[in-house]
């Protein structure tokens, strides 16, 4: 670990956030901030001097958390070119991979009070908020590209996480760690709550797609005809 000119060891805040991390893993979903701090091997007011309070911190490790969710998804045009049904399986196949290695931070992050943030009033800390920013930039850019109407991609976004992280609260409620059975199911209902969303989405803009069928293909026949008609 690096250390200052003064010889002091230097701890960053994704330091911290590691630290963090470890304690919710190992101890349960309700750290306390000085058992964070001597994870991460230092004193709490030097943890305060990184993160202006709690939080901030907690803040920061639903983001780290989201981030790392989202990456389940990719950043391509997968659930463009697969089917729908396919690729959607996949992609909560790895989210559920991803989560089973720290289910107790999610479950921290799902239970965590309203806190107050300093200078800026009470912060309901929310897991999927960063995470449907990412959702929506990603299907807004794509959207753009085919083209198709992106009105309303801002409400499908927080709908699809906000019932993905209801889902996932579900899921990790009955035990500590889900068998494989209950993560095949959730795999599944998670893939068809979240398919039933995008077609409704779709259906009102009167285009009818097929969970077995690339939404691509489906949008190139669209737009196809809508040429013709013209």
């Amino acid at each position: 670990m690096a250390r200052s000119s003064a010889g002091t060891r230097l701890v960053t805040r994704e330091d911290i956030v590691d630290a963090a991390i470890r304690v919710i893993d190992r101890a349960g979903p309700r750290p306390s901030m000085n058992d964070i701090a001597r994870e991460a091997q230092i004193t709490k007011p030097r943890l305060y001097r990184q993160f202006a309070d709690k939080g901030d911190l907690f803040t920061e490790i639903a983001a780290r958390m989201s981030r790392q969710a989202f990456a389940a998804a990719g950043a391509d045009m997968t659930l463009m070119l697969q089917p729908p049904r396919t690729a959607l399986r996949r992609i909560f196949t790895e989210y559920a991979r991803g989560i089973l290695e720290h289910p107790n931070v999610f479950r921290y992050l799902g239970q965590a009070p309203v806190v107050q943030q300093s200078g800026a009033g009470v912060l309901q800390l929310d897991l999927g908020r960063d995470a449907a920013r990412r959702l929506e930039k990603l299907a807004r850019s794509v959207a753009e590209a085919v083209p198709l109407d992106t009105a309303g991609l801002d409400y499908l976004s927080r709908a699809l996480v906000g019932a993905l992280v209801s889902m996932t609260d579900l899921w990790l409620s009955d035990s500590d760690t889900p068998s494989g059975e209950q993560t095949a199911e959730f795999v599944e209902r998670a893939t068809e709550l979240v398919w039933g969303l995008i077609d409704g989405f779709l259906r009102r803009q009167g285009i009818e797609a097929d969970a077995d069928t690339p939404i691509f293909s489906t949008l190139a026949e669209v737009n196809q005809s809508r040429s013709g008609d013209c």
